[in-house]
């Protein structure tokens, strides 16, 4: 058998051996798509005598691509007798990303736009300056518009192509109007400074295809057979770039799955993937269905999770493997206990090795903050894990600064944590300022707070910086007085919004919000300790968050349990997986509940997760969970409802007792048998209703006289009220 096309399966074969025309390639999860991509290319070198010239292949990332380079080479040196050594025969396919192969294309020709060759690239902080110029250059304050809230508004625009010339057709409020005024200067001062910003590299090789025939047409024959791994997630600019450079040939292969399509959040859109035979008529379509990953338990459970969505190509994912373990779906009483049932579970499986294998274990969470309570359990377990996309809790820049004010507020005179926010948020006490102070205390045999007492005695520093320094003064005072009157967990909330942190914060960005989330799970760790008198509280807190961090003494090689958000686990695979926090408003996330389009994106999200799972799956839900500072008792996730309980094995009664909800229809849900039977209650699940208060809301659950009801407001959440006197009217 020819040895490109040896170990693939037949639909595989048929996807590789694809010539010309159009091609979609539905490729299921853990069904081996990059191995038809990569022997698909190798394919037309060898056997079609395509020339490597000829061939692009796009992905979104640097380690794909270069895998991809690496498959593709290897496959060449093994199927033919001249060595492949990076130079194919005075050829190599262009493979990389979408930003990369854009580069190339503008590095040779933006001139034509009238801008130089040599462009600079801006990454976020050069951007952030130069607009904070631009706004200020027109008037408009920094301070009362957000430049990074601007910013993303821009970049959101630039991917879907809408020039700065066009952007006034969309505004839409007070915001939008400062956008529009600000776009085109903005655009202008990046070609005055020769340079592109990161969604300036696809829209400005469209704008050059668009405008000059002559070069796409150079493209079109450069890449005459063209390959996007996952197609899923372009956005409207990456559809447009590729649909100008296929227009010619039409040799276009794309692969991907709408089943995994989970970044609409930054510009993906599925239609891309739903609408390519519509695009490209007589393409030619296969589905690759045989799993290389899961056991049939598993995605037996997975299918019937994903088939509940509507905007999906059908496909069944199977596997050669037979049987596997029954699927463990676990209550626990709150997060921590949580936390413990995956510890333990570790430490049971891994009891009788010699050289215990953590790096086989993953815990999946649908936000950072869950992983604040597993990180703790996990260190007093001794159970080594690292975070994946983030940092650990403790070591997060926000609550390293949060913490900082709190010890001064115990310890005005700790000089390091004084020194890390005495200018965060930014206050006009600057480096030289605080030298100058520096060298009086050093001379005057005094603290570093204790000279600032005395800012008005240092001549060097002039009046204006020291009314700066007041202030601040004025400030840890005032947290020292709070000390001494609240709660460790007041005090948290008090130096978020009296230091102007919240604000820093508050500006409208996804890290931003994160940040927020982050301290607000703070918020929720000092809670356990307001039942103690206010300044022992914190006093007490603090010392044990202290050894929190002394004991964190993690094992940094690859042996350690992986604890990631289930968006940056997707492509990857382990043999365990423990999915926590599934609970309606955490699982799928509060704002989906009232949107179909979010909904399908969190089913999805859900089979993401549980594809990742190669050997066992665990899914999690608590009765009560604290998080972001406040306490619920939300309903079990209504992906739980979807999984036949055949294949479940639980631990609060069996399978027959599972008490779930289904939501797969929002807007017209019927209400549990088991919970609605016998109760004369005015709702059923899926009522639109209206609360006085909290405002309007669909219900979610039943169970006797009280309504678990989703509202709309994303800071009210989901709330439990009793029918009898909650003021509830039907929409």
């Amino acid at each position: 058998m020819d040895k490109i096309l040896h170990n693939l399966n037949q639909k595989q074969i048929e996807a590789v051996t694809h010539f010309t025309g159009p091609l979609l390639v539905i490729a299921g999860a853990g069904s081996g798509k990059t191995r038809a991509l990569t022997h698909r290319i190798a394919w037309l070198i060898r056997e079609k005598g395509i020339s490597p010239w000829n061939i692009l292949a796009v992905t979104f990332t640097n380690k794909a691509a270069n895998e991809m380079k690496e498959r593709v080479t290897r496959l060449l040196n093994q199927t033919t007798d001249v060595e492949f050594t990076g130079d194919f025969a005075g050829n190599v396919p262009t493979i990389g990303t979408f930003h990369s192969v854009c580069v190339r294309i503008l590095r040779n020709s933006i001139h034509h736009l009238g801008q130089e060759n040599s462009f600079a690239i801006y990454d976020a902080s050069d951007q952030q300056i130069l607009i904070k110029r631009v706004m200020e250059s027109i008037g408009i304050d920094p301070k009362q518009f957000n430049p990074k809230a601007i910013l993303a508004y821009i970049s959101n625009a630039k991917n879907q192509l809408i020039g700065p010339e066009n952007f006034q057709n969309f505004v839409n409020d007070r915001f939008s109007e400062k956008v529009a005024q600000i776009y085109p200067r903005y655009q202008k001062a990046l070609k005055e400074n020769n340079a592109l910003d990161f969604d300036d590299i696809i829209m400005k090789t469209v704008e050059l295809f668009q405008k000059f025939p002559d070069i796409l047409d150079t493209y079109q024959e450069k890449f005459k057979f063209i390959s996007i791994d996952e197609y899923q997630d372009t956005n409207k600019a990456q559809y447009l770039l590729i649909k100008l450079l296929a227009a010619k040939y039409r040799n276009i292969s794309v692969i991907g799955d709408v089943d995994q399509s989970i970044y609409s959040w930054r510009g993906a859109t599925i239609q891309n993937i739903l609408d390519f035979e519509r695009d490209y008529p007589n393409t030619k379509v296969v589905v690759l269905e045989q799993n290389y990953r899961s056991t049939q338990i598993i995605l037996d459970a997975s299918n019937s999770v994903i088939q509940k969505n509507q905007q999906r190509k059908e496909k069944k994912l199977w596997t050669q493997r037979d049987g596997g373990m029954k699927i463990r779906h676990w209550l626990a009483d709150n997060e921590r206990h949580e936390g413990e049932m995956i510890a333990e579970e570790i430490m049971g499986s891994l009891s009788n090795s010699e050289y215990p294998e953590y790096k086989n274990f993953v815990v999946l969470y649908r936000t950072n903050a869950q992983s604040r309570v597993l990180e703790e359990v996990f260190l007093r377990y001794g159970i080594p894990y690292k975070i994946v996309g983030g940092i650990r809790f403790y070591e997060r820049k926000e609550i390293k600064d949060i913490m900082a004010y709190l010890r001064l507020a115990q310890n005005p005179n700790d000089s390091v944590s004084l020194h890390r926010i005495i200018n965060v948020p930014a206050r006009k006490i600057g480096e030289k300022t605080i030298e100058i102070m520096q060298e009086f205390a050093l001379k005057n045999n005094l603290s570093l707070f204790k000279a600032m007492l005395l800012a008005d005695e240092i001549n060097d520093l002039g009046e204006a910086k020291a009314g700066e320094i007041e202030k601040f003064v004025k400030l840890i005072k005032e947290l020292q007085t709070l000390n001494h009157e609240c709660g460790a967990s007041s005090m948290v909330k008090n130096v978020l919004e009296k230091t102007g942190y919240k604000k820093m914060l508050d500006d409208g960005s996804v890290e931003g919000e994160a940040r927020l989330e982050n301290i607000s799970e703070l918020v929720s760790v000092a809670q356990k300790y307001d039942r103690l008198e206010p300044g022992v509280s914190l006093n007490i807190f603090m010392e044990e968050v202290s050894l929190i961090a002394d004991i964190d003494t993690v094992d940094e090689t690859d042996n350690a349990v992986t604890f990631m958000t289930v968006h940056a686990a997707k492509g990857l695979e382990f043999q365990n997986v423990f999915i926590a926090g599934l609970e309606e408003g955490i699982f799928p996330n509060n704002r989906s509940l009232l949107d179909r389009s979010q909904m399908e994106e969190e089913r999805r999200l859900m089979y993401v997760a549980m594809t990742r799972a190669m050997d066992r799956l665990y899914l999690l839900h608590a009765r009560e969970r604290t998080l972001y500072g406040e306490s619920r008792c939300n309903a079990p996730s209504q992906f739980l409802a979807d999984i036949n309980g055949s294949l479940v094995e639980d631990n609060f009664g069996g399978h027959g007792k599972r008490q779930h909800i289904s939501l797969s229809d929002i807007g017209n849900v019927p209400v549990p048998v088991e919970l609605s039977a016998h109760v004369d209650v005015p709702f059923i699940a899926g009522d639109r209703v209206k609360h006085n208060i909290f405002g309007e809301g669909i219900v979610v659950d039943i169970t006797g006289g009280v309504a678990t009801i989703a509202f709309e407001d994303s800071k009210i959440g989901i709330k439990k009220l009793a029918l009898s006197v909650a003021p509830l009217k039907k929409l």
